[in-house]
């Protein structure tokens, strides 16, 4: 009988990617395949984000609701691994005793040796160090799971952005080498991979070795790099900082054809006082010029961001520059969030001094503002033919769904041999979440 694995994960596409190579891993070592049904599987896994409030009390929770599916099977192993793993460490298994296995980002690849640990001594196994890249040199050779894919390209911040625990709980910067990149999307390529999108905490920080004399290699010179990768015919990357925007990145909106016409680039508020006890290192008017600068390169961008509200002694006026940025800066997509103070961060020090209500309301103006950019938007698409690659069968009989290089969801009527290839769609339609459209036939595809 084979060997099943059940694993959920929260958070980000670098948690994403991280649980795909988890499920890698395993399968190379142990045989696992995954499952839905808990019910069958042998070994649980719960990858976890501690980015957003109270991720420690949304993990002991859901291990809670696992403890049944302990209690019914006894050899079963369950493990954390993540960034609130990284973050609580022995502390887990202290105050849930049927936890088996925790690692953290950096040490997912040692899967396979904690797991015959516990199962060898039946005590719990603990790594949630920081073996920097070493992660990198042990997974096994990538597999597609379609036409698009996620490629880590570096790990961790060396930003330390007051509010953010990331550099707490996945170390600081490093950035893969060039040779390891490339080869994992040459591989990705061949088994019909379309599309990639460069994954970093701060991924625009990439400097990979290159070259025996020392040389490094920035993010704007990989996107080069993979646009020549045959079989690749778009490039997306994530998440950005624009401390490190630099200009060569700027250059590559308006060189590079197989770049997509999509940026997210983290802002989090539009008031300079907020920005420096943030320590995010750049100033409103700063953030702004390069925007301006990345629309000239890049006329028909998508320009997508992130927003904390309330955060410690935000005032009215704080947040009505922030409103005002949104404005000028034309954002069209944006990920808003209440403030909440993490573990370890300097912000946790300070006051939380706006009220719970005060930060309820503010980001429903702010996000009824982004709903109504991201509406005009998408209207001001209809009537236009967009290249789409098509990923999947949509929901409706006789559809499929692919995304535009504004990363706008559009579905249409078509046949689901097109699933993998780039088709032009005219845009028929603008919903709330999504486009439709209609498949504009080439005579090659004409029946």
């Amino acid at each position: 009988m084979s060997r099943k694995l059940y694993l959920i994960s929260y958070g980000c596409q670098m948690n994403e990617y991280d649980s795909a190579k988890m499920a890698d891993v395993l399968a190379a070592s142990h045989g696992y395949q995954r499952t839905d049904n808990p019910d069958e599987a042998d070994l649980l896994l719960l990858n976890t984000c501690s980015v957003r409030e109270k991720a420690q009390e949304k993990v002991f929770s859901e291990l809670g609701r696992w403890k049944e599916w302990k209690q019914a099977a006894p050899g079963r192993v369950i493990g954390v691994g993540g960034c609130v793993a990284a973050q609580e460490g022995q502390a887990i298994t202290e105050r849930q005793p049927l936890v088996d296995i925790v690692f953290g980002p950096q040490t997912l690849h040692r899967l396979p040796v904690l797991l015959d640990q516990v199962r060898a001594t039946r005590r719990p196994a603990v790594d949630v160090s920081f073996p920097e890249i070493e992660k990198f040199d042990c997974l096994p050779e990538p597999r597609a799971q379609g036409p698009t894919a996620f490629v880590s390209i570096m790990e961790g911040c060396s930003k330390y952005c007051t509010f953010c625990v990331v550099p707490y709980t996945r170390g600081e910067e490093v950035s893969r080498p060039l040779d390891s990149v490339l080869t994992e999307i040459a591989q990705l390529a061949e088994q019909g991979v379309r599309e990639v999108t460069l994954l970093g905490q701060n991924v625009n920080a990439y400097r990979g070795a290159m070259g025996a004399r020392g040389e490094t290699c920035d993010l704007a010179l990989l996107i080069a790099y993979v646009a020549r990768i045959p079989g690749i015919e778009r490039i997306r990357y994530t998440t950005s900082h624009p401390a490190e925007f630099t200009d060569a990145l700027i250059e590559a909106f308006a060189q590079e054809p197989k770049l997509a016409s999509y940026l997210h680039l983290p802002v989090q508020s539009g008031s300079d006082r907020i920005l420096g006890m943030m320590k995010r290192g750049y100033t409103r008017a700063q953030y702004l010029e390069k925007v301006r600068r990345v629309r000239a390169a890049r006329p028909d961008i998508s320009l997508s961001t992130d927003f904390i509200v309330g955060f410690p002694t935000e005032t009215d006026d704080d947040f009505m520059r922030t409103m005002d940025l949104i404005a000028e800066a034309g954002f069209d997509c944006a990920f808003s969030f209440i403030y909440s103070p993490r573990p370890g961060t300097p912000a946790a020090n300070l006051r939380d001094s706006v009220p719970l209500e005060e930060k309820q309301r503010r980001l429903e103006i702010l996000q009824a503002r982004i709903r109504a950019l991201d509406g005009a938007f998408k209207r001001a698409l209809v009537g236009t033919t967009q290249r789409v690659l098509v990923e999947r069968p949509a929901r409706r009989a006789g559809q499929i769904a692919g995304r535009t290089s504004t990363n706008r969801w559009v579905n249409f009527e078509g046949p689901a041999s097109l699933i993998g290839r780039f088709v032009d769609v005219e845009i028929t339609e603008a919903l709330n979440n999504s486009l439709r459209g209609r498949l504009v036939q080439p005579a090659e595809m004409a029946a």
